[in-house]
């Protein structure tokens, strides 16, 4: 991949590593304090006692997770026997179950266990799913699995979630107080409801090719306006910023293109040209009926006669047809052979009589063009007078010398 491309994911990944570290030394974390004060559930609240009927859910769990599980069970227990839940673990149908019992004084508790089965299946720890069974603690567990299609894109997205050496997920965590943890196709998050929607927000934006810098951007400007008393009725609207989508839909690609065609045939008008025609593209005419079926190998063998031959025939057809196309390949083969064997074509010095016949076509080419064809002949009568004179001297001179 070229330098450039390169350039904008390492800023990105510089810059969340940066806010991260930043928010752990240097910043608090802001969380939201209620104007009252939620007092915990005890039995003595319970004025109705014990449940008319029993309460149970039931979870279903990985392979992987079964081991773990197995060791982590007492503690499970314990923590549900405190609030008087009771919990089964069938390590045959691979589930996990919590019902309510007599002892069980709260009524919500029972929703917060099953919460807390659903986070062991998840991957989550039992000291930390344990701390959802507290009032001030919910979970939200978001599904990522059907967001894309492409197998490589969806795990480069669910990477981006977690970012270089956890600093993206450390840099949510911290802004907005949750337990994050990406597992397979769900990520489990543990914290205030509040929360659970910004987190929620960020994951799924991530998957829609959204950048969780630009969340962590928002959430750090939001939580430093809200320690200004004075920002609590307006808008902040002007403080955060908003960025811009490089990506157009093909309609919005469409509709910029008609614009500036629109723009440019404005123009010409203005300069008093003439608007360029633009060639119509013919539609096609529209029908409710498919096309007609093309015919199968079946079909064709049907309407040749091929279908009903015998075995052995088809194979003595195919092997004539075999040795046919091989006949024909080897014939192109020796003729690309013997193309390198052939003798250029080499352009021969012209002999004397070949000389004196271009000279006599170039002078009636030139005789022809004048008009003056009788002056010609009559030099040419009296250079043949000439050499025959000459010859015939050549002729008395050879007899007199060998007399």
């Amino acid at each position: 991949m070229p330098e450039n491309h390169r350039q904008p994911f390492r800023t990105k990944t510089r810059l969340i590593a940066k806010i991260s570290l930043g928010i752990q030394m240097t910043l608090t974390t802001y969380v939201h304090k209620p104007c009252w004060k939620v007092e915990p559930f005890t039995p003595e609240d319970n004025k109705a006692g014990a449940f008319s009927e029993e309460s149970s859910f039931a979870t279903l769990f990985p392979k992987y997770r079964e081991k773990y599980l197995r060791e982590v069970w007492s503690a499970v227990t314990k923590a549900l026997e405190a609030h008087g839940v009771a919990c089964t673990l069938d390590l045959v149908h691979g589930s996990m179950a919590v019902r309510t019992t007599r002892k069980t004084y709260d009524p919500y508790i029972i929703l917060k266990a099953r919460d807390m089965i659903k986070l062991l299946a998840r991957g989550v720890a039992v000291a930390q799913a344990a701390k959802i069974l507290n009032d001030d603690v919910a979970c939200d567990i978001i599904k990522i699995g059907n967001t894309v299609r492409n197998k490589e894109r969806y795990v480069k997205r669910r990477q981006r979630i977690i970012g270089p050496d956890g600093s993206t997920l450390k840099a949510i965590e911290l802004l907005t107080n949750c337990y994050v943890l990406v597992q397979g196709s769900t990520v489990s998050v543990m914290g205030p409801y509040k929360s659970l929607k910004e987190v929620r927000r960020i994951v799924l934006d991530c998957m829609k090719n959204i950048h969780p810098i630009y969340r962590i951007k928002e959430l750090m400007i939001r939580r430093e306006l809200a320690k200004d008393p004075k920002l609590a009725t307006e808008s902040w609207d002007r403080f955060l910023p908003s960025f811009r989508r490089r990506h157009l839909t093909t309609s919005e690609k469409t509709s910029k293109k008609n614009e500036k065609t629109q723009a440019k045939m404005e123009a010409r008008r203005a300069a008093g040209l003439e608007p360029v025609k633009e060639e119509e593209k013919k539609k096609k005419v529209y029908t409710p009926f498919p096309p007609a079926q093309q015919p199968s190998k079946i079909d064709m063998q049907l309407e040749s006669g091929e279908y009903f031959l015998k075995a052995s025939e088809k194979a003595a057809k195919e092997a004539e047809k075999r040795k046919q196309k091989q006949a024909e390949v080897t014939k192109q083969r020796q003729g690309e052979r013997k193309e390198a064997f052939v003798a250029p074509a080499e352009d021969a010095a012209p002999t004397v009589e070949e000389k004196q016949k271009q000279k006599q076509k170039r002078k009636r080419a030139v005789v022809e063009a004048d008009g003056d064809s009788k002056d010609v002949d009559a030099d040419a009568e009296e250079k043949a007078e000439k050499k025959r004179r000459k010859k015939e001297k050549r002729e008395k001179a050879a007899a007199e010398s060998s007399s």
